[in-house]
């Protein structure tokens, strides 16, 4: 669990502090709706002030931790990727931004791209908080040709990102949001609800990058089909702390969330690629450790790990659930 940065957070309270915590809880549950319908939008979501305020306050926080969580994997995975320019498609009020410029001390430009104007003057004066460049385009997503998107022959970007973005086009305007994150970078993370409709976007999207030659660096351990079907679906999960202000807007008691998403991280860079990577909460027991694995080999399988082997059983204790996993122990 990656805690909110303290810049983020104050401009966040500097954000809300313009706004009754009634009206933005009013606003955040009027959000909560539209994005439970997961649905295609015609216009933007936060199409005013203060429901983009509303977002700062309960999907924001959500959003940067289950990126953080993502990116670390990516970080671990891809040991060469040092990036210092970063795109964010579909960017809202910044919050993959801010994770990135977490997870990479070397940002050093940023651009955001959102088609909602209130959204992206939040993610401006939010970003204004960190040392980095900030660029800003206002554009539809599904219309990148003909707004200006880049159409060089090599990427300008060293990584480009786009989350919780796919489930607001339809699937011509998702296939142009992946192909233009494909054109501008030599790494690519594409962040979505841990649901069955948010993971099928997911596989989409991974079936693009390795069609266009980018190697898989997160979270699958390898370029086979997905072995999980049926009822079964492959995502992760993070926890992150709930302010009291947060908590009152959404209408909870418990000081913690669990955000559960779905993303695929791919890169034109050497991959340490793992063993394997864990696909459900580890079951603790006496004695021994449970895990649900997803394996290189490209098959899913259940490994007991037990006290017998000291180091490996150590380890299995402390994995979580999303986590790389290096021995079958």
């Amino acid at each position: 669990m990656h805690p909110i940065p303290g810049p983020m957070a104050a401009a966040a309270e500097s954000v809300l502090a313009a706004y009754r915590p009634a009206e933005v809880a009013s606003a955040a549950r009027a959000l909560s709706d539209r994005y439970l319908a997961d649905r295609p939008a015609r216009a933007p979501i936060m199409d005013s002030d203060l429901r983009a305020a509303a977002y700062v306050l309960t999907r924001m926080p959500a959003t940067f931790a289950a990126a953080r969580f993502a990116l670390e994997q990516v970080v671990d995975a891809v040991p060469d990727l040092q990036p210092r320019t970063l795109l964010d498609l579909g960017a809202g009020t910044g919050a993959m931004s801010w994770a990135t410029i977490d997870a990479f001390p070397g940002i050093e430009r940023v651009q955001v791209v959102d088609y909602s104007t209130e959204a992206l003057a939040l993610a401006r004066r939010m970003l204004a908080a960190a040392e980095v460049s900030v660029e800003h385009a206002v554009s539809r997503l599904d219309r990148i040709e003909r707004d200006g998107g880049h159409t060089g022959q090599g990427p300008r970007t060293d990584l480009a990102v786009a989350g919780y973005v796919l489930g607001e086009l339809d699937e011509a305007g998702r296939d142009a949001v992946v192909d233009r994150l494909v054109r501008s970078a030599e790494t690519v993370l594409v962040l979505e609800p841990g649901t069955p409709a948010g993971y099928a976007r997911v596989l989409r999207a991974r079936d693009h990058l390795l069609a266009a030659g980018m190697q898989i660096a997160a979270p699958c351990p390898h370029e086979h089909a997905c072995p999980l079907t049926g009822d079964d679906w492959c995502h992760a999960s993070t926890r992150l702390v709930r302010s009291s202000a947060h908590r009152q807007a959404k209408g909870g008691q418990r000081d913690f969330e669990d955000e559960k998403f779905a993303y695929i991280a791919a890169t034109r860079l050497p991959v340490d690629t793992p063993t394997a990577r864990v696909l459900r909460h580890p079951q603790v027991r006496p004695g021994h450790v449970r895990l649900e694995l997803c394996a290189g080999d490209g098959t899913a399988r259940a490994v007991t790990v037990t006290k017998r082997n000291k180091e490996a059983y150590r380890a299995a204790r402390k994995v979580e659930w999303g986590q790389a996993w290096d021995s079958f122990g």
